[in-house]
């Protein structure tokens, strides 16, 4: 009881300070878990965030999926859009959810829909909408969490825009216009800053070089997080051709900083491997080549959403990167330093990686197998595989009160 009132007492006192709550101060009796994004089923399923991964639980993420239709169905311009995702990056389904994070005290998730073209906060103990936050345009895509959890950064993805949003309250604090197809967001300086990368065009058959121009502008836009204000932009193409790599796309997929934030690691469009920028010098400063899978086609127009490899991953002390090499079938484990190459772990088309509760290990979203599993970053070898939903994408960690169980589906 006294240890309950002391933190409740300093809740009460951050509150009144105006200070960000840390999510240890916001709860004390919270557990990590990994949330796991089934994009065609519209369903988030919960497992450890480490050990054995067991599944705890799920969540369906569209219980107002009909108010949502009815809303599509009535506005052409928006059913347009609608059955554009379902054929282009949905492959032939909605996308139903992608991103997700949970509030530092553990109480809800909040995700964003692509298909549905919003963002939602569900409650966890009873599966409801809290709130809900249609982004501008009709497409919404990844989103970031700010270090002390109380802002999230959405990217719409036919505005070329990204709203920042009140985490709690679904409030739009500012937004920022970005290059074409704004993707990926990452924080960094503990916040301070927002890196977002566009990617361009993915849904053209024009993936030839020769009508590379045909994707758009393609950058990185870094803001400031409490202005909105953009401090720089970087375009890839004059640095990758000064690298010698005119082959390559400057459409930047997943990213990683290392963990002092001088090196970004970033996965191209149509390439099997990554690439290492240094942030002071603003120079590419090495690229890495990873196998081919021989039974996966060169014709670069089979590449889901223009993506040969999409995920990335590195171990908390910066000695190793995780790969997630979508259209060769294999995740692996890649030391950092001297980028030699660990085991190919076979996977069925990988779409994301991310790392572990205890850091050991990168955990690696199956879509063409509906699981995930867990690959060791000091072995390089698979540890564990979970089931999951239908073509499960983003894996993020979360947290949830201590003994949660699933609420009723709404």
């Amino acid at each position: 009881m006294a240890r309950k009132l002391l933190a409740f007492t300093a809740i009460a006192a951050a509150l009144l300070a105006g200070a960000p709550m840390p999510a240890a101060a916001a709860a004390p009796d919270l557990q990590e878990v990994m949330f796991v994004g089934n994009n065609w089923a519209g369903t988030v399923d919960v497992i450890r965030s480490s050990g054995n991964y067991a599944k705890i639980g799920g969540l369906n993420v569209v219980p107002d999926l009909d108010a949502r239709l009815l809303d599509i169905y009535l506005n052409p311009i928006k059913l347009a859009f609608f059955l554009g995702i379902r054929s282009g990056p949905g492959e032939g389904h909605d996308q139903l959810v992608d991103d997700m994070y949970t509030t530092p005290d553990g109480t809800a998730l909040v995700a964003s829909r692509p298909s549905l073209a919003d963002v939602v906060s569900l409650d966890l103990r009873t599966g409801a909408v809290n709130w809900r936050f249609p982004v501008s345009g009709f497409r919404a895509d990844h989103m970031a969490v700010s270090p002390d959890g109380t802002q999230v950064a959405v990217s719409a993805s036919t505005s070329n825009t990204v709203h920042m949003l009140d985490i709690r309250t679904g409030r739009q604090l500012g937004s920022f216009s970005t290059g074409d197809k704004p993707h990926e967001n990452v924080y960094t300086d503990g916040g301070r800053y927002l890196w977002n990368m566009s990617i361009g065009e993915v849904n053209t058959a024009l993936d030839d070089p020769i009508w590379d121009w045909t994707k758009g502008n393609r950058r990185i836009t870094v803001v400031d997080t409490t202005t909105f204000q953009t401090v720089r932009t970087i375009d890839m193409r004059a640095r990758l051709d000064a690298f010698g790599r005119k082959d390559l796309s400057n459409a930047i997929r997943p990213a990683v900083f290392s963990p002092d934030g001088s090196k970004l690691y970033f996965q191209v469009s149509f390439f099997n491997g990554f690439i290492e920028y240094d942030v002071a010098t603003d120079k590419i400063t090495r690229v890495k080549t990873l196998p081919k899978n021989p039974a996966t086609s060169d014709d670069r127009t089979t590449y889901v959403n223009d993506s040969r490899h999409h995920g990335l991953a590195m171990s908390p002390d910066g000695g190793k990167l995780c790969v997630a090499g979508t259209m060769d079938d294999y995740a692996m484990v890649v030391d950092r330093g001297t980028l030699a190459e660990g085991p190919q772990v076979p996977a069925s088309k990988p779409y994301w990686a991310t790392v572990s509760g205890d850091g050991r290990d990168c955990v690696i979203s199956e879509s063409g197998a509906d699981q995930v599993s867990a690959i060791s970053f000091a072995t390089g070898r698979r540890v564990a595989t979970v089931a999951v939903g239908d073509h499960p994408q983003r894996v993020r960690i979360g947290h949830v009160a201590a003994g949660w169980t699933s609420p009723v589906a709404g």
